[in-house]
Order: C-alpha cells, then structure tokens, then sequence
C-alpha cells in the first residue's frame, strides 16, 4: 500500500509579502486607535449646554414700605338689650342671632294682660280722681263768694280752699300712675334701640325674667374693625387716614382706613391698640383673629421674577448668567412679594442678567443657552434636560 504525501513550501518572496501584510494591519490599528483617542479630548472641551433658559435683568420698582402687626377683628359698638318690665312672661321672640335689623323694630314681646288691666285701673282712678277735683272746685268757688256776707267763717273758707287743691294734686298723682302703666305697657315691646345686626340671643319664650336681663346682644350699624397690637415705637408711624390691608383667618382680604390710635399702652406688653375700620364683608365675624399691614410710603428696590427665585435648603437663589454660557448660582436676601415679583434686599447686581424660567433644574457652573423670544414677545418656556445627561450629573 503505498501512502501519498503532500508538502507545501514557502518561497522567500512568499514570506516577505505575508511580513508586509502584518506589518500594514498592525498600522491601521494603530493609528485608528490614536485617532479616537485624539477625538475624546475634543469633545470633552465644547460640552452640550445643560438647558435651554430665558433671561431676564432686575427692574427698579417703588415698593410700598409696609408695617406687619395682628389683632382680632371685633365689633365697633356692640349694644345690649335688655328687658324693662318686671315679671313677666316672655310670649314671642321675633328674631335670631344674624339677622339684620333696623332701629325700633320689634325683637320680642312680653304678654300683656296683667299690665293692660293695671292701665285701665288706673284710667279709672285719674276719672275718679278728677270728679273729686271737680266737686272740691265747686265747693270753693261757693265759699269764696259767700266770703262777703260773713255767712262762712275765715276758717271754713280756708278748708274748702284747701280740699280743691288737695283734689287736684290728686287727679295729677292719678295721671302720672296712668302713664307710669302706659310706659310699662309699651315696654312689653322690646324694641331694636339702632340698626345693626343681632349678635348673640339669651331670650326665650316662657321664661319669667326681671328688669335689666340681657335679652339680645347687637352689632351697631354691623360695623367691624381690627384692633391692631402695634409696639409703642411704631406707633408714631401711624396716622389717622393710613390704608391697612388686612387677612383675616378666613382668607378674606379686605382694605380698610385707620381710625383712630388708643391713647395708651399697655403696660406689660407696651403694645397699643390702633383702630381699623373694615367695610362690610360676608366673611368676616367678630372675634376672628386677623394679620394685616399698615402701608406707609414707598421706596425704591430692586425686584426680579418670581420664577427667578430658586428656594433650596431653605436659602433663595438666582442664577447669574456669564462669560461662555455659564451660570453661577447666587444667594439672595427677598423682601416683599408684588403680584409676579419678588423684592431683592441684598445679594444681585442691578446689572446682573439672570435666568427667569429653567433655574430649577440647574446647578452652579452648568453652561446653558439661551432662548430667542417669541414672536410675540414672550420668552420660551425652557426645555426639559435630556435623561441622558441628567444620568450623567
């Protein structure tokens, strides 16, 4: 059996041309791997800008100079009803706590009859009485004419005299009991001494109450103020006329003038009372308690945007734009917010040129760029930051 073998040989040239071919491949790697090595740098010094923005510069504004101070809003009079009749018994009561009444309506009524009988006895005491006068007056006018013939004594006529002037002290003691009961009739009314509104109500049909017994509490003309608390250095700085803005605990806000400061203060806290009075509002109530401001005057400040304003870990920030495209953060002091703007204290340069919409999503050094405005003069909203790059920060 005869094996075949086969045998391959290089030639010299042969081996040359596969040295070459090594030689090339390793080169191309090389430089391939040079060249994107070159390539990194490149693109980590021109960055992507982190965020879209508007920008916007602070503007000087007249802020109002204003005066914080609390107090409870109360009732400027508040007037108590009470009853004037003397046992008796309480029939009807027309009327409940918030309702708005006018100057002698009608809020309850006593029964009547033992007080209508006592008036008719006394109507029938002053006829009596007046008859008796009558009489008395006759008889001395008979013996003032019988003085000439000598047919009465001195004395007698003396006595007769005297009995007409007893009988009509008489009939007006009679007259003036008659009215004394006609008055307690018509306090069997108890009428609403001024317009207002009926705060509170201790009156109750059937009960049996003395003179004097409160039976209705009412605001006066429904008129309410605020009783400030102003420390005694501060209230020089308040006059009569100066507008207040007050907020109650309800949420309602309403404006009202000062009326008058308490002449006083209060030894233990040297608080003084300043009055306010409040025009009518539904939802305002005595006893609330309530913050306002007293307002002043004005000054000049420095406000930005409220979206400027950046709060992190309790502290106010702004984001100032600079050279490049980058933003540093600064830390502000605020004052006073003004509808859509914030007053600066301290912290931002009157030439500062700072982001207005966006700086929620920055941090200190990111590079941004900078929104054209709309065509109808508003600054684009800014853009969301890509889920990449938020990764990579």
């Amino acid at each position: 059996m005869q094996h075949s073998s086969f045998s391959f040989k290089f030639s010299p040239a042969a081996f040359a041309v596969i040295a070459v071919c090594v030689l090339a491949t390793g080169g191309a790697l090389l430089y391939a791997g040079a060249s994107r090595a070159a390539d990194e740098p490149k693109a980590a010094a021109q960055p992507r800008p982190a965020l879209a923005v508007t920008t916007t510069v602070p503007q000087a504004s007249q802020v109002p100079v204003r005066l914080a101070a609390n107090g409870s809003i109360a009732a400027w009079q508040e007037a108590i009803i009470g009853s004037e009749s003397n046992g008796l018994r309480l029939a009807e009561v027309r009327v409940n706590v918030g309702d708005v009444v006018k100057a002698g309506q009608v809020l309850a009524t006593f029964a009547a009859d033992t007080v209508q009988a006592e008036v008719a006895q006394g109507r029938a005491s002053l006829l009596e009485a007046q008859a008796s006068a009558a009489e008395a007056a006759a008889n001395a006018e008979r013996a003032r004419s019988l003085q000439a013939t000598g047919a009465l004594s001195q004395q007698q006529i003396q006595q007769y005299t005297t009995a007409e002037k007893t009988a009509q002290a008489r009939v007006e003691a009679a007259q003036a009991s008659l009215r004394a009961q006609q008055l307690r009739l018509k306090h069997t009314q108890v009428v609403a001494p001024d317009s207002g509104v009926i705060s509170a109500r201790s009156a109750t049909v059937g009960g049996v109450v003395g003179a004097g017994t409160e039976l209705f509490r009412m605001v006066r003309k429904g008129r309410l103020e605020w009783r400030a608390e102003v420390t005694s250095n501060d209230l020089a700085r308040i006059r009569p006329g100066t507008t207040a803005q007050i907020t109650a605990a309800s949420g309602a806000a309403v404006e009202g003038k000062v009326r008058m400061l308490a002449p006083t203060v209060d030894p233990q806290t040297r608080n003084g009372i300043v009055y306010v009075d409040l025009p009518s509002h539904p939802d305002l109530r005595a006893g609330m308690f309530a913050r306002g401001d007293f307002v002043l005057g004005t000054h000049d400040a420095l406000t930005v945007p409220q979206s400027a304003i950046v709060v992190r870990d309790g502290f106010s920030y702004v984001f100032e734009l600079g050279d490049g495209g980058r933003v540093a953060m600064r830390r502000v002091q605020t004052g006073q917010r003004l509808k859509d703007r914030v007053e600066v204290l301290e912290g931002l340069r009157a030439a500062a040129t700072i982001v207005e919409r966006g700086g929620a999503f920055l941090n200190d050094g990111d590079l941004v760029r900078v929104s054209a405005p709309s065509g109808n003069g508003s600054k684009q909203p800014p853009a969301p930051v890509p889920p990449a790059q938020a990764a990579s920060k």
